[in-house]
């Protein structure tokens, strides 16, 4: 399959800290890759290098084989590359679709039609039409959650970055969402990152994932090989419980 979005050997230091330590990775066209870790292994500092937010100490990320990093995050967005917060903070002042209506005009210029048009073509996809004149406030956490996602769909992306979309909600709503995400790469033929610790999602809708811990990717695979890896196990378990695993 081809190489939708990379990254080249990319760190992030602050001071003394390597948050992310010449991590590889890549995403294939039409993909949804997981990306798991304990607290503190560097996945959210990976997204917002690859998202432009933070630019790398070292290394590179690549769209299509074109250079994104150092670019301002404004620009990846209308490159193609966009990210949900792990914390949604919607527009509290703005509806639902004026929230959605923000994405769709600061998002790719090759998306036709206006932004209205396109916010009310996200909204129904999402779920969130009968929701479109309420403030984020009257919406559930799920219903933000689906927000959230939506103002990403409105900027015409081809590549989501998922944080944490899952995590917080019930087991009902989880397994909504996660049928949601697969949707959008079905149907809107969007390729996918996600983070979540929601292991059932990420065991499900991964075709492959990459494992970080302290800054390094220590494992890839398919969902099934990777969460038995020894070396997964005990970045998650501690050392005991990995050589205490059945091999």
């Amino acid at each position: 399959m081809t190489t939708l979005l990379a990254t080249r050997a990319v760190s992030r230091r602050f001071g003394g800290l390597k948050a992310v330590d010449g991590v590889d990775l890549a995403l294939a066209e039409g993909e949804i890759l997981g990306v798991i870790g304990p607290n503190g292994a560097g996945k959210t500092t990976l997204f917002s290098l690859i998202a432009g937010s933070l630019a790398p100490t070292s290394g590179e990320v690549l769209l299509d084989g074109r250079r994104l990093s150092g670019l301002p995050a404004h620009r990846v967005v209308r490159a193609g590359v966009v990210r949900t917060h792990q914390i949604v903070r919607p527009f509290p002042n703005l509806t639902v679709a004026e929230n959605v209506m923000v994405g769709a005009i600061h998002g790719a210029r090759r998306a036709g039609g206006g932004a209205r048009e396109r916010a009310e073509d996200v909204l129904a996809f999402a779920g969130l039409a009968d929701r479109a004149g309420q403030l984020p406030a009257t919406l559930t956490l799920a219903g933000r959650k689906r927000l959230e996602l939506a103002r990403a769909l409105a900027t015409a992306p081809r590549v989501l970055l998922l944080d944490e979309v899952i995590a917080g909600v019930n087991p009902t709503e989880a397994l909504a969402l996660a049928a949601l995400i697969r949707r959008i790469r079905d149907e809107r033929r969007v390729s996918i990152v996600m983070i979540e610790h929601v292991m059932p999602a990420v065991m499900s809708l991964s075709d492959r994932v990459v494992v970080l811990d302290h800054g390094r990717r220590i494992a890839e695979g398919t969902p099934q090989a990777v969460v038995h890896a020894p070396q997964v196990i005990e970045a998650y378990l501690g050392k005991g419980a990995a050589e205490a695993s059945p091999p």
